[in-house]
Order: structure tokens, then sequence, then C-alpha cells
């Protein structure tokens, strides 16, 4: 069976029934048990109308509603909508699982391999995917100057190789730098900066695990931008228009 994806939107909040993941899987219904061997991820538990008991879920990272009869012996994959026409699913979506992955993805940015460009304070962190040889990457650079000049933003720049062929030895020479903040200053700047002879491996690692993140959100040019809209995570890929610069780095200082 494939799991079908599902539109977003929706207006309607229901109460959430909370349950720790343990008692959650012992009382989980053998349809959803099923659906779970196909690779569904059971995320949280809500209240539901007409008897049905509703589960917030995902499968290859598309979120989804599964409603269970009182019989428990059957299942629906969708949206549950109200007399009105409102999608009663868009709310613990948002809730249970859209919030949480989003929670996971930004983790996994603070994990990764990052060079700090900016205040430690700073209220506004951005998450740059960074190639040494990306023209555009050294464009936004410089004018993100008046944002990090002011304190207001932090670039992290997760640094890749993936635009020629030095990309990967120049990225991983900047991330194991005595200063590597310095170091991708200069570099941005214009200053030539000797690849190391010899690569760290741990630092490889590390550069293959920001192509993977990178890759994993979607995001395929640099500068690929990552950043939070109104608390919801949102990306951007290449150099931004001045319009966009504001959304990402917030008003221009």
């Amino acid at each position: 069976m494939r799991l079908p994806s599902l539109p977003a939107a929706g207006l309607l909040a229901l109460a959430a029934l909370p349950l720790s993941l343990a008692a959650l899987a012992e009382s989980r219904p053998a349809p959803l048990q099923a659906l779970e061997t196909q690779g569904l991820t059971v995320h949280g538990r809500f209240a539901a109308p007409g008897g049905l008991d509703g589960y917030a879920a995902s499968a290859n990272g598309q979120a989804m509603t599964v409603f269970v009869t009182a019989d428990g012996e059957h299942a629906v994959i969708g949206n549950l909508v109200d007399a009105e026409g409102n999608n009663l699913s868009a709310a613990p979506l948002e809730r249970l699982v859209r919030a949480s992955q989003e929670a996971e993805t930004w983790q996994a940015l603070e994990d990764s391999a990052w060079i700090a460009d900016g205040r430690d304070d700073a209220k506004r962190i951005v998450y740059v995917f960074t190639d040494p040889n990306c023209p555009y990457c050294r464009r936004f650079w410089q004018a993100a100057r008046p944002w990090i000049a002011a304190g207001e933003v932090q670039l992290r720049h997760v640094m890749v190789g993936i635009l020629e062929r030095d990309s990967p030895r120049l990225a991983i020479s900047l991330l194991a730098a005595e200063d590597p903040a310095a170091a991708l200053a200069a570099h941005e700047q214009g200053d030539a900066i000797p690849p190391l002879a010899t690569l760290p491996r741990q630092q490889e690692v590390r550069l293959q695990e920001n192509h993977a993140l990178m890759e994993n959100l979607g995001l395929y040019a640099t500068p690929g931008l990552v950043y939070r809209d109104d608390g919801r995570l949102a990306t951007a890929q290449g150099l931004p228009d001045d319009e966009r610069m504001v959304e990402v780095l917030g008003p221009r200082p």
C-alpha cells in the first residue's frame, strides 16, 4: 500500500489527548500497527468527532492524519472536515507533527559543521549552506554586513563543497582553520586561504554530513538559507533580492 500525500491547510483546532509513547504503542489498533509496518510514523493521538480516534502521523516526510473507527478494525487516511467544510486535520498536524519536525531540523542544523559570522547573542540566527567557490555566497556575505555589524544577525555558514573540484578541500580547510571565523571572513573578502595538504578525517566526515543535510532539506543551490519566519522554518536558495533579504535577516539596520 502506498500512503497518500495530503494537502496542507485548515482552520479549526481540536483538543489534544497526549499520551506517552509507550502507552500510545500499547493502545494502537491493528490497522494502525499494519500501517506502521509500511513506514508510517505515529506522532500523537488526538480527539476526533463521530466516535473516531485521530492519530497525527507522517510517512516519507509527509504529515497526515489517520482516523480509526470505534471498533478498532478499520482506519481511514485523510483529512476530516466538518459540516461547514473546515479541515479538522490541520491543527493536530501542526501541533503534533510539523512543529516537532521543524524542531528536529533546527537541532540538526545546530549540530552540523558551521562557521559563525556575527555575535552569539544576536536576535536572529540564519543557517547558510556555503561553498567556498560560490560567488553568490560571497555576495550574500557582503550584503549581510549591515545586519552583522549591528549585532542583529548571526550567520552560521554550514560549509559544503559541491561546485568545483577543489571545493571540498577548501571547505574542510576553513572548518579546520585555527580561527575558522577569521579564515572565512578573509576568504569572502578575496584573500586566498591556502588549502590544507592533509585533510582531517573528522572534518571530511562532517562535510559529508553537511551535504546529506542539505539534500534532506531539498536545497541544491548555494547559498542555501534556512531561517525562521514568524516562528516557522523557511528556506531560500540563491542570492536573495532586497525584499527577500529583509525577510531572511529582518528589518534593515
